[in-house]
């Protein structure tokens, strides 16, 4: 059993970086495989442990790779693997924030913030980053603590916004201060605690704020799951009945997104939005016109009020009659101006109305 472990440990020091790579994967696509609905019980009770873990092993390295503690001699191969669980740890739990903040977002304003965090998880990997001091993995362990709060905290509350936001940042920055009190009873030297953790950790916050000011931050736990332009939408037994003119065929049209408009038509927009059970809140259907002097000019603000715990997601429809030709967006936003998704469409008026017409139906139910 000794010469297995000690062939085992060689092979990991010759192959060091190739199995913290594997590991860290390991742990992302575990939990692509497994992802739960943000509010399963099961699902924030592993992400519980896994922060708690990771938190213990970097307070632990902290005091290590500083002088302040050492390793007993038992412990000391156990030890060595340290960095095994920690690329194990972190790359599952910024694979699942990662990917709830994907199905959230909308490309057009979050893709800065999805592409840092995606960004985060490739240099974890990178040499000059693995081999960097401990405030960097403090850095990350940072992001995964307030990405988790980000999502529990208006999940229980039931709405986005501000507060719930303000919240999140204040139980981080809490769990934060814990910890700098755990590390000064042992740790008294102030710039070494300041260096390594509320440099990083304060640098980490203040990003947030400032991403959540300019509109970045996803607004999870909302995600559109289904949204496209009708001629008509109608409500039967039920189920929702939508009629467009598009052939099946041209997929990638969402209902009717090149419009041809007879007198009378209606434009119609239909949205299905996930939120977890017992969730409450409105969202902003922003109507948009593309003025050919004037460029994006808002027409029309239509709150909708939604209702979670539905597995299909909540379901839901505005009109306009009164449009001009031309370019339109719209755009699906939060209360605090955030937006969940976009959609583009073409609208030609037609002088005459065509007896012929034939329209596609999809039923959600």
């Amino acid at each position: 059993m000794t010469q297995l472990k000690e062939r085992l440990l060689k092979l990991y020091e010759e192959n060091e970086i190739k199995v913290d790579i594997a590991f860290f994967l390991g742990g992302f696509f575990f939990d692509v495989w497994t992802l739960s609905d943000i509010d399963d019980p099961v699902a924030i009770t592993q992400q519980v442990v896994y922060l708690l873990i990771l938190g213990s092993i970097l307070y632990f390295d902290f005091l290590k790779s500083h002088g302040f503690i050492s390793i007993h001699r038992k412990l000391e191969r156990i030890w060595e693997y340290r960095q095994l669980a920690v690329h194990f740890l972190l790359g599952s739990l910024l694979s699942v924030y990662s990917l709830f903040f994907l199905k959230s977002a909308s490309l057009f304003s979050s893709l800065i913030f999805i592409l840092l965090l995606l960004g985060l998880m490739v240099a974890n990997e990178l040499k000059r980053v693995r081999e960097s001091e401990i405030n960097l993995k403090i850095g990350l362990f940072v992001i995964c603590l307030f990405s988790f709060f980000s999502m529990m905290v208006p999940t229980a509350l039931g709405f986005v916004g501000l507060v719930p936001f303000i919240l999140s940042l204040t139980l981080t920055g809490g769990a934060l201060y814990g910890i700098y009190v755990l590390l000064k009873k042992k740790v008294q030297d102030e710039v070494i605690l300041r260096k390594s953790l509320v440099i990083p950790s304060g640098t980490v916050l203040a990003l947030f704020l400032v991403f959540y000011l300019l509109g970045w931050i996803p607004p999870v736990p909302l995600s559109i799951q289904n949204m496209g332009i009708y001629h008509s939408v109608e409500k039967v037994e039920g189920a929702y009945v939508l009629s467009y003119e598009t052939p099946s065929w041209q997929f990638w049209q969402r209902g009717d997104q090149n419009f041809k408009a007879e007198p009378q038509d209606k434009i119609y927009f239909f949205a299905q939005i996930f939120s977890p059970a017992r969730f409450s809140d409105s969202v902003i259907l922003h109507w948009y016109y593309k003025d050919p002097v004037h460029g994006w000019q808002t027409t029309d603000k239509i709150p909708m009020t939604i209702a979670g715990g539905r597995e299909g997601g909540y379901r839901g429809f505005a009109s306009k009659q009164n449009y001009s030709e031309g370019r339109w967006r719209i755009s699906v936003e939060t209360t605090d101006g955030r937006e969940i998704g976009r959609i583009y469409f073409d609208v030609t008026k037609v002088s005459e109305i065509n007896p012929h017409r034939a329209f596609y139906k999809d039923i959600f139910r």
